[in-house]
């Protein structure tokens, strides 16, 4: 892309404003007439019920009764908590429903009330109301940070202000699904490890507290010396059974800590994702993973007619990884100064050298966003082929691990027996 092009984009803001926090806001039920005099009932999202009622002689209905509802419309609902998985499962949904020509109020209400979950009954429902009340659908959004984060509203802005929103709705379902995707394969690639090693801990520490003990009462009538290998595990054992509980609770706690250090450190979370790329396989799938996330945000905002260095910004927070997070908001500093990107991407020494290429050849074609696009799915293809790799490699470790330790254990047991039935 050539470089008057990158500036001309440019904004000199380098995010959009976000909407200041709202006021607290109830559900009321209100009952009215229309201009014909018939009956008329339903529920608003609004700070008193005045403003209900403006609200409802600027529809042309004259209000009739106005009640609070006995809960808030937010954070009332009960249930189970909603997961960023029901957030990509309601972007296709209202994308479907948009595009078979469903208007957006009744959308949400079909999509809402059709939910399991009561969380996100509440939240569309919610959003259904406040769009009702003259707000327009990336506002309602806004309201609802936890959920919808700001590269899902800017893309919503987007698509209202361009007039196509039924298009970029149906543009952010398919990148939430995409996202949602990588990241339970990511999840796999971590907990499998994690899970083999927990179940060759739970199995030794049962053989050692409850199996070794039966063994060590038959061995003290044998009246000989015991094999160094067979005392070496009766020592553990009985560790294990004078310790069990100091270690279960340093285990428990040293975990409690982690997380919560995790949590409010930004230091150790960085710290942990660049250590986490240089596991061997487990690190080269996160590098494809977060390439993969930074092409399909990258592509899906540049499309959406996001101003490359807003878009910079989105791709370096969706990244997952703070390696690749620094090295993308250094790019879209480079970027600012008037440096292709491509260039500035060779020069963090942290992109692959086929995707600078690929990103050089869309910037000269002036297809950008269908390059991203392309780099996105071979990135994301061979995140799955790895992660299937990985999956198909630890199935033969988990057995090796618990056959050495299981068959370590079991050979210390009867050695002795072994013994004595040479000496017989």
């Amino acid at each position: 892309m050539a470089v008057e092009a990158i500036k001309k984009e440019q904004r000199p803001g380098r995010k959009r404003a976000k909407a200041a926090k709202a006021p607290k806001q109830f559900s009321y039920g209100w009952e009215g007439a229309d201009k014909k005099g018939q009956k008329v009932k339903g529920e608003m999202l609004a700070e008193t019920p005045a403003i209900v009622k403006a609200q409802l002689r600027k529809q042309g209905i004259s209000p009739i009764k106005v009640q609070k509802k006995a809960q808030p419309l937010f954070g009332g609902g009960k249930g189970k908590p909603i997961e960023p998985k029901d957030v990509a499962i309601f972007s296709r949904q209202i994308a479907t429903m948009m595009k078979a020509g469903v208007p957006l109020v009744q959308s949400f209400d079909i999509i809402g009330r059709g939910n399991e979950k009561a969380s996100v009954q509440d939240l569309l429902l919610g959003v259904k109301a406040d769009v009702e009340a003259g707000n327009t659908m990336s506002e309602s959004l806004r309201k609802h940070p936890k959920h919808f984060d700001d590269l899902f509203c800017d893309l919503v802005e987007a698509g209202e202000q361009s007039g196509a929103l039924e298009g970029m709705l149906d543009r952010i379902a398919t990148y939430k699904e995409k996202t949602e995707a990588l990241k339970s394969k990511i999840k796999k690639a971590l907990t499998y490890p994690i899970a083999v090693v927990a179940v060759a801990v739970i199995v030794t520490s049962i053989l050692l507290v409850k199996v070794v003990p039966q063994f060590q009462e038959i061995f003290q009538g044998f009246g000989a010396d015991l094999p160094a290998f067979t005392l070496f595990v009766i020592g553990i054992s009985e560790f294990m059974q004078e310790y069990w509980w100091i270690m279960l609770f340093a285990i428990v706690g040293f975990v409690i800590f982690y997380k919560r250090i995790h949590q409010s450190s930004k230091d150790v979370r960085d710290r942990q994702d660049k250590a986490l790329l240089k596991f061997p396989v487990i690190g080269e799938i996160l590098h494809k993973a977060a390439v993969a996330k930074f092409a399909r945000t990258l592509s899906t905002t540049f499309a959406a007619g996001v101003p490359l260095v807003d878009a910079l910004d989105s791709a370096a927070g969706a990244s997952g990884n703070a390696l690749y997070r620094d090295a993308i908001l250094k790019i879209r500093d480079d970027v600012t100064t008037g440096m292709q990107m491509n260039l500035a991407m060779q020069s963090t020494g942290v992109f692959p050298n086929m995707v600078t290429q690929m990103v050089a050849i869309g910037e000269e074609s002036g297809s950008i966003d269908s390059m991203l696009t392309k780099i996105a799915d071979i990135y994301e293809q061979e995140v799955d082929d790895a992660v299937d790799g990985l999956s198909a490699l630890l199935e033969p470790m988990i057995m090796s691990v618990l056959g050495v330790l299981v068959g370590g254990l079991i050979i210390a047991m009867y050695l002795p027996i072994f013994q004595m039935g040479a000496v017989v």
